[in-house]
């Protein structure tokens, strides 16, 4: 996309897609040699791209014919399409499941989403156009900020390609402590009037510690959004939700984070999802370990239904 715009903030215009946007330089009114440069090199780049597609096209559907029949057939050619969303405070966790997923689901591919808004609405596109088979969302943080009005929320209906889809899923509560701003100046002073308890993550990263009250209305969002899914269970990891809610560290509330998990408890109460508690905290490695075997037993569960 060619575009006076593309200088400046151009996530209106992107999204959750791969579009890449070059700057015209001048505007595109009336031919010149900076506009026609501009165009030429975006014409080619253009052309690069068709090639490319062409060329993998061709590749993915030779592999695609020799392969069939093989694997599991949930995905594309028999491979299983797993997206896991991820943040700094949850990058242990999701390496140690992706690690454990590909050797307990030879030849599955892993999609990992940064949870910072962008990488949630990637997620929940990718899943509504059929292009994830199962999803492991160790990392919700997304909806603390939608909850809370932090910047990196993914938006109101998080969760919900999954659960309209009801593919393989398993859903925890990772870094749902903490709500995310910029720098510390820019945190709302609602906040900082409060006596909130902040971390700085970085020195453009400032994150806050979620309230009792806070995360039982992230709990009832999380209800609401994955109520009504057949094939989705719920891991909670008491131990603490993220590396800073552990003992020792400046989020560790255990009353708190309480709070979240009674409230998803008896928010699923009678919808048939699994709730399992574990005592360890979510970037323990056999924490990680239970997951991805839930999410396995729940796909190969599924694939045996669609088969009979």
């Amino acid at each position: 996309m060619v575009s006076t715009m593309a200088s400046g903030d151009v996530s209106p215009y992107i999204g959750e897609t791969d579009i890449g946007m070059m700057y015209s330089v001048v505007d595109i009114a009336g031919r010149n040699r900076v506009l026609d440069t501009v165009l030429r090199n975006a014409g080619s780049a253009i052309a690069g791209m068709a090639r490319s597609f062409f060329d993998s096209s061709f590749e993915s559907e030779r592999k695609g014919n020799s392969a069939a029949g093989a694997g599991t057939g949930t995905g594309t050619g028999g491979t299983v399409r797993i997206g896991i969303s991820m943040f700094g405070v949850t990058t242990p966790a999701v390496t140690a499941a992706r690690e454990h997923l590909e050797s307990i689901l030879p030849g599955c591919e892993v999609y990992v989403f940064h949870a910072t808004g962008s990488g949630g609405r990637a997620m929940e596109r990718l899943t509504s156009e059929g292009q994830l088979d199962a999803i492991l969302d160790l990392t919700t943080t997304e909806i603390a900020d939608e909850v809370v009005g932090g910047v990196l929320s993914a938006g109101p209906r998080r969760l919900i390609s999954a659960t309209e889809r009801d593919i393989p899923r398993v859903v925890s509560v990772g870094a749902c402590d903490m709500v995310n701003f910029g720098t510390f100046e820019s945190v709302p002073e609602k906040f900082l009037n409060a006596s909130r308890t902040f971390h700085k993550h970085n020195p453009t990263v400032t994150i806050m510690r979620t309230t009792a009250e806070e995360c039982r209305d992230i709990a009832s969002l999380l209800v609401k959004n994955i109520r009504g899914a057949s094939w989705t269970k719920v891991l909670l990891p008491i131990g603490g939700v993220s590396m800073v809610d552990t003992p020792g560290q400046p989020f560790w509330n255990p009353e708190v984070d309480q709070a979240l998990f009674s409230t998803l408890e008896d928010g699923l109460r009678g919808s048939g999802i699994d709730i399992i508690r574990d005592e360890r905290d979510i970037n323990h490695p056999e924490f990680a370990v239970i997951a991805a075997e839930m999410l396995r037993d729940l796909i190969k569960a599924k694939d045996r239904e669609t088969t009979t």
